[in-house]
């Protein structure tokens, strides 16, 4: 590696947030990236170890000793190459990826891992800014023509790949503008839509056709997930029109939470709360907002959802904002011994936590309280782990105030409607059953439809999503042509 001794003479180097009280003014991002030198010092940490666990660690496979090495020797080109070579969206993933490349690093085992997500950032941000992200148009038409439904990052990187190919691609997508979760759903303080939009001029120029407000088969009545559709396809009239089918849509079911009151006005789904605020940033008129201004703002669900919730109902100017979380609450250090190279659990607080949250762990909803009509409270109780199961801890019983309640308790599985509109098997948990095997993976039961991303391995992380576009455009790519060239 570039510095041999680097990792035992400098400490990890991290990325900076612009003040709390200037951020909460706006909805833009406030990272403040790794400067050369900086980015230098932290790639210089980079061990020589043998065993690059943070390649396996990564889903996509990033090349990261390699990049490395490159931004050490300050050879930008050179490491966004490499970086590009294996990832078709580093500015995603370099900012809202949890890095699970980092619990892998070598030097995490008993010291700070080096900071590949902060350089993956750092990285794609000069490629844009020197203009080496550039259309990749195919040499050779193939003539066949591919359906991709589902823009997200799975559809978005599959049907790239599959233009690259030759191959003549249209991207469905059933709302206004594409990209899935990362355009309606991952607010713009995390990561501006900029970078969607560039990439769908590049997407464009290199052959992708795409069609936005088309529904390609139908949603329940009544249904909660986020449809602004003014065409409908059926399933069967896009397999005829086509020589295979993609399915990347996400796992767009929300989980519930059936208790008492849950009919009451003011409990809604983050997934009905956060795309309208990004409706607004793109300067679209958002009849009836959710809004948590002046409002006691519960967040049931721990996870990533519940802490956009939290962020953005803090640029509201919610009058408080609680977060509860069923499991207890996890150790402030990992047992890395016990845990390297996996993802370890541990306690985690977002830049949205240090903007103002209450974090209750270990604690249950037993009631939505209301006027008859809105809701006003929920009752509660903590919880423990016994035999396998929760159970009420006594005495703990609480009552907590709330104006707006927003279930952000993670997703179930894709829309059913949808799988069984292109009647494919399912696996146990809803989801469309494929396989991941290297030949022939990623075919569902239904000739030549093929399903990736979320639809097929359920809710995930973008880096999983962008890795299954990939390998399923290859393994189209072999059905059309009997071989294919793609990398997967």
């Amino acid at each position: 590696m570039g510095k041999v001794t680097g990792f035992l003479e400098y400490e990890r180097v991290e990325e900076g947030y612009k003040p709390v009280p200037e951020r909460l003014k706006h909805y833009k991002e406030f990272v403040v990236g790794l400067s050369d030198a900086d980015s230098k010092v932290q790639a210089a940490r980079c061990m020589d170890c043998g065993t690059p666990f943070c390649n396996s660690g990564c889903p996509v496979n990033n090349i990261i000793p390699d990049f490395n090495d490159l931004v050490y020797q300050q050879d930008w080109k050179n490491a966004w190459t490499v970086l590009d070579s294996t990832n078709n969206y580093p500015e995603f993933t370099g900012r809202i990826c949890p890095a699970p490349c980092e619990a892998a690093c070598t030097l995490n085992y008993n010291a700070d891992p080096v900071g590949i997500k902060s350089l993956e950032h750092a990285i794609i941000d000069r490629a844009w800014e020197n203009g080496w992200v550039q259309p990749r148009v195919p040499r050779i038409k193939t003539g066949k023509k591919v359906a991709v439904v589902g823009s997200g990052p799975a559809g978005m990187a599959a049907a790239q790949q599959l233009a690259r190919a030759g191959h003549d691609v249209t991207l469905f997508e059933k709302n206004d503008r594409i990209g899935g979760l990362l355009r309606y759903g991952i607010p713009d303080f995390k990561m501006e839509k900029i970078h969607i939009d560039r990439r769908v001029e590049q997407m464009k120029a290199e052959g992708v056709t795409i069609r936005t407000g088309v529904m390609i088969g139908e949603l329940p009545k009544g249904s909660k997930v986020t449809n602004w559709a003014k065409e409908t396809i059926s399933p069967k009239q896009l397999q005829e029109q086509f020589d295979a089918v993609v399915l990347t849509g996400g796992a767009e079911q929300s989980r519930d939470l059936p208790v008492p009151g849950r009919e009451l006005d003011g409990i809604h789904f983050a997934m009905e709360f956060l795309p309208q605020q990004n409706k607004v940033n793109a300067g679209d008129k958002v009849k009836n907002q959710l809004r948590a201004d002046g409002k006691h703002v519960i967040v049931i669900g721990g996870g990533d959802t519940g802490s956009d919730c939290v962020g953005t109902s803090n640029r509201h100017g919610a009058a408080s904002v609680v977060q509860f979380e069923l499991m207890p609450q996890p150790p402030e250090e990992e047992n890395k011994p016990l845990t390297w190279p996996y993802w370890p659990y541990k306690l985690r607080t977002s830049s949205s936590h240090e903007e103002g949250v209450m974090r209750e762990f270990a604690i249950a909803t037993k009631q939505f309280m209301g006027d008859g009509k809105k809701v006003t409270g929920l009752k509660t109780v903590q919880v423990e782990f016994k035999d396998g199961k929760f159970v009420e801890v006594a005495g703990t019983e609480k009552e907590y105030k709330a104006d707006l309640v927003l279930l952000a308790m993670g997703f179930v599985s894709p829309v059913q409607s949808i799988l069984e509109g292109f009647a494919l098997e399912k696996d146990a948990r809803g989801n469309a059953k494929a396989t991941t095997d290297f030949h022939g993976g990623y075919a569902t039961n239904v000739p030549k439809v093929f399903a990736a991303g979320d639809m097929r391995r359920g809710q995930s992380l973008v880096v999983w999503a962008i890795r299954e576009g990939r390998q399923a455009a290859r393994a189209v790519d072999e059905f059309l042509m009997g071989f294919s060239d793609l990398p997967r």
